[in-house]
């Protein structure tokens, strides 16, 4: 299994965090110490949960195609809008 990790020097001293969540770090004093202490902090984590895939359905402009068609607050703004548009072009 691979993780997304970030290690950056912070005064001084290493901190390796998980991409994605940033409270899962830890700052040790070098990088290889720092890599394999949030190697463990991983393992430790996955040991008492669950890893799992989440799939979300994505949601675009086409989705929302007819969702408003029997609101009539919707159809009461589109009849004002095109009466001002009427009545700006004379």
């Amino acid at each position: 299994m691979s993780f997304p990790i970030f290690v950056e020097a912070v005064n001084g001293q290493f901190e390796a965090s998980l991409i994605g969540a940033p409270n899962v770090r830890v700052v040790k004093p070098n990088r290889a110490q720092a890599i394999a202490g949030l190697k463990a902090e991983i393992q430790q984590r996955v040991a008492l949960g669950e890893l799992l895939s989440l799939e979300i359905d994505a949601v675009s402009v086409s989705d929302l195609a007819g969702k408003y068609s029997s609101d009539p607050t919707l159809r009461q703004i589109s009849d004002e809008a095109y009466q001002l548009r009427d009545a700006e072009r004379n």
